[in-house]
């Protein structure tokens, strides 16, 4: 059993790493509601690069004064009653305004789950629902809305009250993209996907919020004999009458997620070692990364512009230290940019941050928009 774990698990990291979005995950859907550029309630936002802060796996944009928490997570398959959960890094990372997060940006890790019903043991009632098959939680294969409402959310708040569902959506092209991309990489392992997102309010420590909830459920099909799981799961939440407001923000975090490839490198040789894969080098890990990277710069756009940044209006930018082409928000006029790679927005045409006593910084520049 857990060396057919592997190559699935192996080619998750192309899907996504879970969090660690596009370049790694930009991956979002077109749930959002198109924020009014003409009414945007945040006249000037500065973001300044942040780390993820147990194993540097990737870096962020994240506004000033905000906080992180989590990151990434290793399961002990000791602990966890075996080794399903424990070959590939899982990420459980949240960007907050406040320590309550009240506006809150949340990731959610990947988990494996087990379908019994067509196996004798859990036919003769061995593995009832909610027990665990080799570190899995055994669940009947679920559409994507149902994990969402069933485990999703309530592993997310679990004291939350007064629940009520505003919509309820699939997102059949998000499932389509994903199911073209596996058939792409590997067509014989006959994977199938589900795609939904949520909208939702509710009440929290006598807070009320709207949040949006998405994810995809990946079936593994004849080769995982029962097994699936969640992709690419996170939420989006803001006070009941605020959602639109943050919007650019939210998409300006993901949309600035840059992947360390060196991690990336060495979490596949891990892979390999906790899978008994052997990977002849670690150049030859690096080598996948590589690819790993390219693949998604190619393919990621596709995705993106199904999952959340087509709503989010977006513009391209030429970084004026690197010459690199940067995705950007363009719901504010002008841009800036610093050597660290912190970023400023703002709709002042006077404001120079360089001048700004409170960002004691002489480097930044104004990012232009890349000529077409």
């Amino acid at each position: 059993m857990y060396s057919r774990l592997v190559l699935p698990v192996l080619l998750s990291v192309l899907f996504g790493l879970s969090v660690v979005a596009s370049e790694v995950p930009t991956f979002y859907p077109s749930v959002l509601m198109k924020p009014n550029s003409q009414q945007t309630a945040l006249p000037q936002i500065a973001f300044t690069r942040m780390q993820e802060p147990k194993e540097c796996a990737f870096s962020l944009l994240v506004p000033k004064g905000w906080q992180t928490t989590g990151g990434i997570v290793r399961i002990n398959p000791l602990q966890q009653g075996g080794p399903a959960q424990s070959i590939a890094a899982k990420v459980d990372f949240s960007v907050t305004k406040d320590a309550q997060g009240t506006v809150m940006m949340r990731w959610l890790p990947d988990v494996l789950f087990m379908d019994m019903r067509w196996s004798p043991a859990g036919q003769m009632g061995m593995f009832p629902t909610g027990s665990n098959y080799n570190g899995m939680p055994v669940y009947p294969l679920m559409p994507a809305q149902q994990f969402l409402v069933q485990i999703a959310f309530p592993y997310a708040h679990p004291n939350a009250q007064s629940v009520q569902f505003v919509e309820t959506k699939n997102l059949p092209k998000v499932a389509m993209k994903y199911q073209a991309r596996m058939q792409e990489i590997m067509p014989q392992l006959g994977f199938t996907y589900d795609a939904a997102t949520l909208t939702l309010t509710y009440v929290e420590n006598g807070k009320k919020y709207r949040e949006k909830i998405t994810g995809v459920v990946e079936n593994w099909g004849q080769l995982g004999a029962g097994m699936w799981g969640n992709k690419e799961t996170f939420l989006l939440r803001t006070p009941v009458d605020e959602f639109d407001k943050w919007q650019p923000v939210f998409a300006e975090i993901q949309n600035s997620v840059v992947m360390n490839l060196q991690w990336l490198a060495g979490e596949l040789w891990g892979q390999a070692q906790r899978g008994e894969i052997m990977i002849r080098s670690q150049q030859e890990a690096q080598r996948i990364g590589q690819q790993i990277i390219e693949h998604r710069q190619k393919t990621n756009y596709e995705i993106n512009n199904d999952m959340f940044l087509t709503l989010m209006e977006k513009e391209e930018y030429v970084n004026p230290y690197t010459k690199e082409i940067e995705l950007g928000s363009n719901q504010w006029q002008h841009r800036w940019i610093n050597e660290s790679g912190d970023v400023i927005y703002t709709d002042n045409a006077d404001y120079d941050p360089n001048t700004d006593i409170n960002l004691n910084r002489s480097d930044f520049k104004r990012t232009k928009v890349r000529k077409r």
